[in-house]
């Protein structure tokens, strides 16, 4: 597709990002537009996961309303039962529905290829569902998602406003995208500003590298706390089992009890109506005599 704008390139193939925009470039500088060449020569190109998301945003509009929705309805759901006016049930329904959506995309990011012509990772996919479900439970990720030229893959960060809110990019070091200062960059000409362009690119590769080291890190640190939360939920998970067995055990007491009691009763009526019988039968004998 043709580049008329900035917001093309984040709808191109991965591979074809930087000279689209090195072309962007010098056709805006050549057409006299040259703090919006500046701007252009800033854009990041996007990591992989992110580049997936925004073909997603790109090519599936219904799935992501979906995806958006059935996270609009699991933030409401949390807050209904923080509130005390939902139940549990409606949450593990709205948590369901926004894992399926999320499931859904994921699957269809699989068809795409990287700028290597490659199948996307398992490692890039899980950053994909991170971004989709930061997008689904968070209005700040939603606003980067929505218009599909996000530059860094996002990951929910955990409670939030309303029970389920915080989203961040997936390197929180990573700068936003942002238009530089007239005098960052030299504007003499175009020998000058695609030396500059290569300089550019060159920072960035060594960026991204650190990007992904630290993206790795922060990956191994998660997978630490999920362990350690894991293992603490396996123990309230145990003491609630034993807590369960012990008031079924009580109630199992209670029922015997009351059968037991029910029993008895049911003897002692007997008794009184045979009783009573007796008696009415020795008052009809006196009354003959």
């Amino acid at each position: 597709m043709p580049v008329t704008g900035p917001s093309d390139l984040y709808g191109l193939a991965l591979e074809r990002f930087i000279p689209e925009r090195t072309a962007l470039v010098k056709t805006l500088r050549a057409d006299g537009r040259r703090e919006e060449a500046q701007r252009a020569g800033t854009l990041r190109k996007p990591s992989v996961a992110a580049w997936a998301v925004n073909q997603l945003t790109r090519t599936q509009p219904k799935a992501m309303a979906a995806l958006l929705a059935a996270g609009d309805a699991l933030v409401a759901a949390q807050a209904a039962l923080l509130d005390g006016k939902g139940d549990a049930r409606a949450l593990r329904d709205a948590v369901t529905a926004e894992r399926e959506a999320t499931d859904g995309l994921v699957e269809a990011a699989r068809g795409l290829l990287s700028g290597a012509g490659q199948e996307l990772s398992a490692t890039t996919l899980e950053r994909v569902a991170d971004t989709l479900q930061a997008a689904a439970l968070d209005e700040d990720a939603r606003a980067e998602v929505k218009d599909g030229c996000l530059e860094r893959e996002l990951r929910h960060v955990g409670l939030g406003a309303g029970g389920l809110g915080a989203a961040a990019a997936a390197s929180p070091s990573a700068p936003k995208r942002a238009t530089r200062k007239r005098g960052d960059a030299a504007t003499t000409g175009d020998g000058d500003g695609d030396g500059e362009q290569r300089g550019r690119d060159a920072e960035e590769r060594a960026r991204e590298e650190q990007e992904r080291k630290r993206a790795e890190r922060e990956r191994a640190e998660q997978l630490e706390a999920a362990r350690h939360a894991e293992s603490d939920a396996g123990r309230v998970a145990q003491r609630a089992a034993r807590d369960l067995e012990t008031a079924q055990d009580r109630r199992d007491r209670a029922a015997q009890a009351l059968h037991e009691a029910e029993q008895a009763l049911a003897g002692a009526r007997e008794r009184a109506r045979a009783a009573e019988e007796e008696h009415r039968g020795a008052r009809d004998q006196l009354d003959g005599l």
